[in-house]
C-alpha cells in the first residue's frame, strides 16, 4: 500500500485546478481530432507517410512549447503534469517514423513500434532510477479487462504473432507511463485523502498524458480511435494507483497498458483501418473499432469506482476471471477466436515466356496453349518450394498466371522464404479479418431511367447499336466487388443462365468467401458491370458477363486479383484445381478491372501482375484497367494494373469532356518506364447505373470510366469478328477514331497528354471496325 502524505490542498483552489486541468483536455482533444483529421487529408492527398509524419511532430513541437511555458509558470499538480506531458513527447516523436513503413507491412510497423516504445521505456526507467516493486495487481487485470470487453465483442485477433507484439507493446507504453508518474506523482497517490477538484484534475491530466503517449501509436488510424479512449483511461489510471504505490507504479500501468493499449492494437485489423476505408459504407474496420473505443471510454468510467472502492484481491481475481470468460465467449460465439494468421505473396524467378504463342491463329488453341504452357511451367518451378512447405505443415496457394505461391506465413517464415535462390520477392497480402455480422448490401437512391444515360450517349453507343454491334456473342469478365445477378439490368446477360436454369459453376467465384452464387455488399461491382454490358444503362447491351469477388470490403491484394484473372481466363468448377481443371475456351474475352493494387496498402510491387497481364495478352484477351482516382498530380497513375503496357488504361473526364480532377495520369514513375498513361479517357463523373437491391445510384471514379471501353471493345469484336482476340489492332482502333482532347493551362505532364488519345468514341470505333472487315 502506498504511504500516504497526510497534507492537500484547500478546496477552493482544487476546483480552479480541476477546472484548468479539464480545460486543458478538452482543448487537446479539439486540436487531436483536427490533426487527426489533417492526417488522413494529408494520405488522401498522396503525402502518405511523410505528409503523416510532418503533421504528427507539427503538433509535437507546439505541445513542447505549450508544456514548457505551463512547467515554467506552474505549480503542485499543474506543474507536475506539465513535466510528465512533456517528457512524454518524444514516444510519439520517434514513433511517426514508423509511418514511412508502407501500410500493408503491419508486422513490420508493429515490430518497429515495439522497439522504439522499449527504448523509450529503457531510458524513462534510467531516468527516474526508482526502485520497482513486482507483483501482480489483480485490479488491473478485473478493470483492464472489463473496459476492453468491448474489443473482444468487435474486434478479432490476428495472428500468434501480432497478438504477441500488440499485448507486449500496450505493457511496454504503460511501463513507460507508470515511470513518469513514479517521476512526477500525481498528489492523489501521495495522499490519503484529496480533495474532488484535485482528483479530478489529475485524472484530467492523465488523460491527456494517455493521449500522448498514443498520439503515433499503432498502423494506419488506429491513433484515432486512442483519442476516443484515452480521456477516459485517466481516471482509471489514477484509480488503479491508489492501491500501489510509487514503487509499484510501473508494473501496475504495464498491466493498465496491455490492457487499454494492447487489446485495441491486438483486436483491431489494421488492414481494416487504411484511409480508404474510413469513407466506405460498410459498417466495420474503423466504424466498428470507432464504436469499440467509446465502450472502451465509457466501461473505464464505469469501472473507475471498483477500483477506488474495492481493495479485496480476491475479488478482483474473481472479476478477472469472469470477464476472461465472458471476452472468450464474445469471440467464440462471433466465430472470431481462431488467430487470423498472415499471408504473404511469394514471386518466382522463372516466369513462363508465352510471347510466341500470340502467333497461333486459332484463337480457342491459342488460349489452351498459354494455359498449358503457364502451368506446366508452375507445377515444374514451384515444385521443391511447395515440398519444403508441405514437410514444414504450411498452408499455400498456388498460382501460374503469375508463377507465385500465396503462403500463411508470419515474418520469421517470410524472412526464410525471402532466402530461398527459387524466391524473386516477398510482398505482403493483406488479409482481413472476420466481422462479427455480415454487413448488409448497399442500396441506391435514384430512380430506374428510362433511356440510356448521358454517359452511354456521349461516346456514341447508341449510334453503335444501330450499325448491328450491340456486343453479343462476347464474355465480359468482371472483377470486383461482385455482382446482383437478379438486377434488371444484368440479370438475363448472365453466362451461367441457361436454357436448362442457372449453372454458377465455370461462371462465378468468390475466392474470399466461398459463396456459390452471385452477389455484391458493396454495389462497386455492379454499378461499374451495369455500365458495360447493363440493358439500359450500359454500352453492349447484348454481351454476357461471368463474374469474380476480389474485393472485400473495399480490400484486395495480389493473390485475390490473381484468383480472379485466373478464373476469369480459365474457368473451373467448384472445388477443381485452377492449375488442372480450368477451361480457357470457356473463359471471357475482356476483363473490367475497375481497381488497382497499391504498395502501400495492398501490398503489390509494381511489377507484382505484370507477368499475367502479359499471358493475357499473348493469349488474346483485352484487359482494360482503370486509371486510378489520385489526380491530378502528374505520376499520380502509380498501380498495377494501370500502370502496364500491355492494358489499355482509361481515366475519366465529365459531361463537358473535361478531365476530372481525380482521374490519375502519367507518365508513370513507380515503376521507372516513365510511360505515358492513361490511354484513353472516357465518361467518369455522375454516372449513373445498377446498385444492389435492384436499385440505381449516382457514381464518380475512373472506376465508371473502364468500363465503358469494356463495352466498346465487346461492341468492336461483335461488329468484326476478325478483331477478337487480336490486341493491337482493337487498340489502334480505339487510339485512331478517339475525339481529341485539348489539355487545360496546366493539365500537361511532360510530353504525355494526360488524356491518353483522347475521348473514347465507340460510334467512329465501330464504324471503322465495319470498313475494315469488308
Amino acid at each position: 500500500m502506498a504511504s500516504f502524505d497526510q497534507t492537500a490542498p484547500r478546496t477552493g483552489r482544487s476546483w480552479g485546478i480541476g477546472c484548468l486541468l479539464a480545460a486543458v483536455l478538452l482543448i487537446a482533444l479539439g486540436i487531436g481530432a483536427f490533426l487527426r483529421l489533417v492526417e488522413i487529408g494529408v494520405s488522401l492527398f498522396g503525402a502518405g507517410g511523410i505528409g503523416r509524419v510532418v503533421v504528427i511532430w507539427i503538433s509535437l513541437i507546439g505541445g513542447a512549447v505549450a508544456f514548457a511555458i505551463w512547467a515554467g509558470v506552474g505549480r503542485g499538480a499543474v506543474r507536475a503534469a506539465a513535466l510528465r506531458w512533456l517528457a512524454a513527447l518524444p514516444l510519439p516523436a520517434m514513433l511517426a517514423f514508423t509511418a514511412l513503413i508502407p501500410s500493408a507491412e503491419s508486422q513490420w510497423i508493429a515490430l518497429a513500434q515495439l522497439g522504439v516504445s522499449v527504448l523509450y521505456a529503457l531510458a524513462v526507467t534510467l531516468f527516474v532510477r526508482r526502485p520497482v516493486q513486482w507483483g501482480w495487481t489483480p485490479v488491473a487485470v478485473s478493470t483492464g479487462l472489463l473496459a476492453g470487453l468491448p474489443w473482444l465483442a468487435i474486434g478479432a485477433p490476428g495472428s500468434w504473432l501480432d497478438v504477441a507484439v500488440a499485448l507486449l507493446q500496450g505493457a511496454v507504453v504503460g511501463w513507460a507511463g507508470g515511470q513518469l508518474l513514479a517521476w512526477q506523482p500525481p498528489q492523489s497517490w501521495q495522499s490519503a485523502s484529496v480533495p474532488t477538484g484535485v482528483w479530478l484534475a489529475e485524472g484530467a491530466a492523465l488523460g491527456l498524458l494517455l493521449l500522448i503517449l498514443s498520439r503515433a501509436l499503432g498502423p494506419n488510424s488506429a491513433p484515432l480511435l486512442f483519442l476516443f479512449a484515452a480521456p477516459a483511461g485517466g481516471w482509471l489510471w489514477l484509480a488503479l494507483g491508489r492501491q500501489a504505490g510509487l514503487n509499484a507504479a510501473a508494473p501496475l500501468s504495464a498491466s493498465f497498458g496491455l490492457f487499454y493499449f494492447g487489446l485495441p492494437l491486438a483486436f483491431t485489423d489494421p488492414d481494416a483501418l487504411v484511409t480508404l476505408l474510413l469513407f466506405s459504407s460498410f459498417p466495420e474496420g474503423f466504424h466498428l473499432a470507432l464504436l469499440a473505443a467509446i465502450g472502451q471510454a465509457l466501461l473505464a468510467l464505469l469501472v473507475t469506482p471498483l477500483a477506488l472502492f474495492v481493495t479485496d484481491r480476491r475479488v478482483h481475481a474473481a472479476g478477472a476471471g469472469l470477464a476472461a470468460v465472458a471476452g472468450l465467449a464474445l469471440l467464440i460465439g462471433g466465430g472470431r477466436a481462431a488467430p487470423a494468421g498472415d499471408r504473404v505473396f511469394v514471386v518466382l524467378r522463372e516466369q513462363a515466356d508465352v510471347s510466341a504463342l500470340a502467333t497461333i491463329a486459332d484463337y480457342d488453341q491459342r488460349r489452351v496453349a498459354v494455359y498449358r504452357r503457364l502451368t506446366a511451367h508452375a507445377a515444374t518451378t514451384q515444385a521443391d518450394l511447395r515440398v519444403a512447405l508441405d514437410q514444414l505443415g504450411v498452408r499455400y496457394t498456388p498460382f501460374y498466371l503469375v508463377n507465385a505461391l500465396e503462403v500463411e506465413a508470419d515474418l520469421p517464415l517470410r524472412l526464410w522464404l525471402q532466402s530461398r535462390p527459387e524466391v524473386a520477392v516477398v510482398m505482403p497480402a493483406p488479409h482481413l479479418r472476420p466481422l462479427p455480422f455480415s454487413p448488409l448490401p448497399a442500396t441506391g437512391d435514384q430512380p430506374p431511367p428510362d433511356e440510356p444515360p448521358w454517359n452511354v450517349t456521349m461516346i456514341g453507343a447508341p449510334e453503335a447499336w444501330a450499325l448491328g454491334a450491340r456486343g453479343a456473342g462476347i464474355i465480359i469478365g468482371q472483377a470486383d466487388s461482385g455482382v446482383e445477378l437478379e438486377h434488371p439490368e444484368l440479370s438475363d446477360a448472365y453466362a451461367g443462365r441457361t436454357a436448362n436454369g442457372v449453372e454458377h459453376a465455370y461462371h462465378w467465384l468468390d475466392p474470399w468467401t466461398g459463396a456459390t452464387a452471385p452477389y455484391d455488399l458493396g454495389g462497386h461491382g455492379t454499378h461499374t458491370l451495369a455500365t458495360a454490358l447493363g440493358n439500359t444503362v450500359g454500352v453492349a447491351p447484348d454481351a454476357q458477363w461471368i463474374g469474380c469477388v476480389n474485393l472485400a470490403r473495399n480490400l484486395g491484394n495480389a493473390p485475390r486479383y490473381l484468383d480472379c484473372m485466373q478464373f476469369l481466363f480459365a474457368p473451373y468448377p467448384p472445388a477443381g484445381d485452377p492449375l488442372r481443371d480450368g477451361d480457357p475456351t470457356r473463359g471471357a474475352h475482356v476483363f473490367n478491372n475497375s481497381w488497382g493494387c497499391p504498395q502501400d496498402l495492398e501490398g503489390c510491387a509494381p511489377d507484382a501482375l505484370q507477368p499475367a497481364v502479359a499471358a493475357l495478352r499473348a493469349a488474346g484477351v483485352f484487359v482494360v484497367a482503370s486509371a486510378g482516382n489520385d489526380g491530378p498530380a502528374c505520376s499520380s497513375l502509380n498501380a498495377p494494373l494501370a500502370i502496364y503496357d500491355d492494358v489499355l488504361t482509361v481515366g475519366a473526364v465529365d459531361a463537358d469532356g473535361q478531365l476530372a480532377p481525380f482521374s490519375s495520369v502519367g507518365p508513370v514513375q513507380s515503376d521507372g518506364s516513365g510511360r505515358v498513361k492513361p490511354d484513353l479517357v472516357a465518361p467518369g463523373v455522375d454516372i449513373l447505373s445498377a446498385y444492389p437491391n435492384q436499385s440505381y445510384a449516382r457514381a464518380d471514379g475512373t472506376s465508371m470510366a473502364g468500363p465503358h471501353v469494356a463495352g466498346a471493345v465487346a461492341l468492336l469484336w461483335s461488329a468484326n469478328p476478325a478483331l477478337i482476340g487480336n490486341i493491337t489492332e482493337t487498340e489502334r482502333i480505339l487510339r485512331e477514331t478517339a475525339r481529341p482532347y485539348t489539355a487545360a493551362d496546366g493539365e500537361r505532364c511532360g510530353a504525355g497528354n494526360v488524356a491518353g488519345a483522347g475521348i473514347l468514341d465507340v460510334a467512329a470505333a465501330v464504324r471503322r471496325a465495319i470498313s475494315e472487315n469488308r
